[in-house]
């Protein structure tokens, strides 16, 4: 049995197009779409480019962690992607922790005497020399 062909409803398919072209005006005077237009679209922490549907990936930090100071010129936003801009406000949301009564912040990293890969060679097998 052949599928029964089905008429095309073009007032429907208007009224899709317009709120598409709505909702594309209104995100282009939020300050993502200003800061889209305004910088270009790579993450200003890991330099990975974004084209195409991966743009939605990319995000809008407000440098100052205020989401009401929205400068026209941009001067308080960065583009980032997800991954960076999550790392981002969870080292903010740490701050600093307090461990054997000392504080440490989230620069001291390097300092630490603790390596996750410490001992990872000596559970390698010897490599074999080639004559």
């Amino acid at each position: 049995m052949r599928p029964r062909k089905v008429k095309p409803n073009l007032e429907r398919r208007a009224a899709i197009i317009a709120e598409a072209l709505g909702n594309q005006a209104s995100r282009e005077v939020s300050y993502r779409g200003q800061a889209l237009k305004l910088f270009p679209h790579v993450c200003g922490r890991c330099r990975r480019e974004f084209t195409g549907a991966g743009l939605s990936e990319l995000t809008v930090h407000h440098k100052d962690n205020n989401h009401s100071n929205n400068p026209p010129d941009g001067s308080n936003w960065e583009l980032l992607c997800v991954y960076c801009h999550d790392d981002e406000h969870q080292d903010t949301q740490k701050g600093g922790y307090v461990q054997s009564n000392e504080v440490y912040s989230a620069g001291d990293a390097d300092d630490a005497e603790d390596s996750p890969f410490a001992g990872l060679m000596g559970l390698l097998p010897p490599e074999k020399k080639k004559e």
